[in-house]
């Protein structure tokens, strides 16, 4: 069954004055269609000049996050039928933008970069490979399901007033390898991440989890490094 939407579309145009404005588009879609079909089609049919990201269009990759009727999410899991007619469409906040729905991802990544995103450990190592329990696994699985798409953090109050904080992306990384059991950095990290700027300076708003995609519990994650770093000796950093 077709049904009509109106896609109210904020457009960033930097080389129009004003660079700003908002373009409305009345599309005819399957109700079973998403988001990110629906903007396809304005792009195809309608303005060529419509910029957005996309990639897998499965919700694996985190490409076509953006903010849809206030709320950041991935176009390409949105369907149309859980939406109302008017359906208004930003790029995420917080990060600088570049065109209409594209924003500058480079300070995301910055952060997780800074929690050293990947497994350290010196020891010689085995014939095959590090070997790790179920039980073990499953401690970090929830947390190895993020895609990185950048809604959490740009859903986060604490990274809109504070550009330095680390976000809940980066502290959800941080705890991927810090209770990673093949890991063998956690002091390494946690002096990363218990700043000024840190793990101290979530509040528990619940944004993070509200908004994410993979429906990762990343403020219980945070809480549970909040309480690693008490147990290690990192309390200077809270605020």
């Amino acid at each position: 069954m077709e049904k009509y939407y109106t896609f109210k579309i904020k457009r960033f145009l930097p080389e129009e004055t004003p660079s700003v404005r908002w373009d409305e588009f009345r599309i005819k879609l399957n109700r079973m269609e998403r988001i990110i079909d629906g903007l396809i089609k304005i792009k195809e049919t309608r303005d060529g000049t419509l910029t957005f990201r996309k990639s897998c269009a499965h919700g694996v990759c985190g490409s076509c996050a953006m903010k849809i009727n206030g709320k950041n999410r991935l176009a390409c899991q949105t369907l149309v039928k859980d939406m109302p007619e008017v359906i208004e469409i930003e790029p995420l906040p917080a990060l600088p933008v570049i065109k209409d729905l594209v924003v500058d991802m480079t300070l995301f990544f910055e952060k997780n970069d800074r929690v050293l995103p990947y497994l350290i450990n010196d020891e010689p190592p085995p014939e095959r490979e590090r070997l790790q329990s179920p039980d073990d696994q499953h401690k970090i699985l929830e947390s190895i399901t993020c895609i990185m798409c950048g809604s959490c953090t740009t859903s986060c109050p604490v990274f809109w007033a504070d550009k330095e904080y680390l976000g809940p992306s980066a502290l959800l990384k941080a705890y991927r390898f810090i209770f990673d059991t093949r890991d063998r950095a956690t002091q390494q990290r946690l002096e990363k991440i218990t700043g000024e700027h840190g793990v101290w300076r979530c509040h528990s708003i619940f944004n993070c989890v509200d908004v994410c995609p993979k429906e990762i519990d990343i403020t219980k994650h945070i809480l549970k490094l909040k309480r690693q770093a008490v147990k290690k000796g990192f309390t200077g950093g809270q605020q």
